[in-house]
């Protein structure tokens, strides 16, 4: 198991959020839903995870460019995550397409399970899954910030990304 060597808290627009670092590569982007105080001592990698999440939230990011290592995750779930990276800027799809763009159409409900695991808030873009029926539906940062997030990027996409990074 990989030691946690550098933790960052990010003052998101939606609440706080931790970074978390091994040194080579980013383990963790994670919403933060508790007031216990965390102790932050960031690298060069939780620095610059920041700064994409400063532009992605100044709407002149629209794609991460980190080094990630999911530590935890089965072998499905780690492929869900992949999948989740394919998903447009301001886009949504349901969590059946996510299973079809797997090539596993009856793993609607394991692809749920997965993405609610998912180790990389934001960055690998869980929130951009919704329900068949074109509802909201779980989101482990919370609702709110999945309705949030799902407004932002509709909005940013509709009015224009400000010379828009990572394109």
């Amino acid at each position: 198991m990989t030691e946690i060597s550098f933790k960052s808290v990010y003052d998101a627009p939606i609440g706080k959020m931790i970074i978390i670092s091994d040194g080579d590569s980013i383990i963790e982007i994670d919403h933060v839903n508790h007031n216990e105080s965390i102790t932050s001592n960031p690298d060069e990698l939780c620095l610059l995870a920041t700064k994409q999440l400063d532009e992605y939230f100044a709407g002149t990011r629209i794609e991460f460019d980190l080094p990630l290592k999911a530590i935890k995750g089965t072998d499905f779930q780690k492929a869900a995550w992949q999948a989740l990276t394919t998903i447009p800027y301001g886009e949504t799809i349901s969590y059946g397409e996510q299973a079809k763009r797997m090539n596993n159409p009856k793993a609607v409900r394991a692809v749920g399970g997965a993405n609610g695991k998912n180790p990389f808030s934001i960055v690998v873009p869980c929130h951009r899954v919704i329900g068949a029926n074109g509802t909201l539906t779980g989101y482990t940062g919370g609702m709110s910030r999945k309705e949030w997030l799902l407004d932002f990027e509709s909005k940013m996409r509709v009015n224009g990304m400000r010379d828009a990074k990572g394109i």
